[in-house]
């Protein structure tokens, strides 16, 4: 599906990194390891038409990015490492928010299930800027559920998340590629989940 071929990106006479290769297919799972700071973040900003690149090629289902962008966005659910839910309304609200602007078909028991299983049930009339970092980024997961697409790229998860929702994500990624959807997600620590290429940065 995404192929990025010899990218690198430079900022202000700075490299922030040269002559990037990864693959990503159908069922598969691709980590992008280093530090804070190394280009992790950029990466997956240039991957997703964000950044321009400074040199090299990204591939989308066999041809450039740049020309497929409209099938690229359909197919592609990006969660930053900062939350996209507005900290001043409730998490209901943001779900009924979430669930207009991407046309979303999920219905209201599969929404129940979801937050019984990252267990927010008991947070749904709360607002989104009570919460912990923790739970902040649990909320962004629901989005997967809302969006449905095959392609999640994320950045930094797996932070600020407890031992059990760690375990969750894992179970969430193995899942996902098991309906033959695909992951690209960043990380600084070493995250004990499978995956199928590691691009170091």
């Amino acid at each position: 599906m995404i192929i990025v071929k010899d990218l690198s990106v430079d900022r202000l006479d700075k490299k922030i990194f040269e002559k990037v290769n990864l693959s990503l297919t159908s069922g598969n799972i691709t980590i992008l390891k280093g530090k804070n700071g190394s280009g992790k973040t950029t990466l997956l900003k240039a991957i997703l038409n964000i950044i321009e690149p400074s040199f090299g090629s990204i591939y989308w289902k066999g041809k450039l990015l740049k020309k497929n962008l409209y099938d690229f966005y359909n197919h592609v659910t990006y969660i930053s490492d900062k939350t996209s839910s507005l900290k001043k309304l409730t998490l209901k609200d943001n779900i009924n928010i979430w669930k207009r602007f991407f046309c979303s078909n999920i219905n209201n028991s599969q929404i129940e299930t979801a937050l019984k299983t990252l267990k927010l049930e008991n947070y749904l009339n709360q607002k989104v800027g009570t919460l912990s970092l923790g739970e902040t980024k649990k909320l962004e997961f629901l989005r997967l559920i809302i969006e449905n697409k095959s392609v999640w790229i994320l950045d930094e998860p797996l932070s600020n998340l407890d031992e059990s929702s760690i375990e969750l994500m894992k179970q969430t990624f193995e899942d996902h590629c098991a309906q033959e959807g695909s992951i690209i997600f960043s990380s600084h620590q070493n995250p004990g989940i499978y995956v199928t290429e590691e691009v170091n940065l």
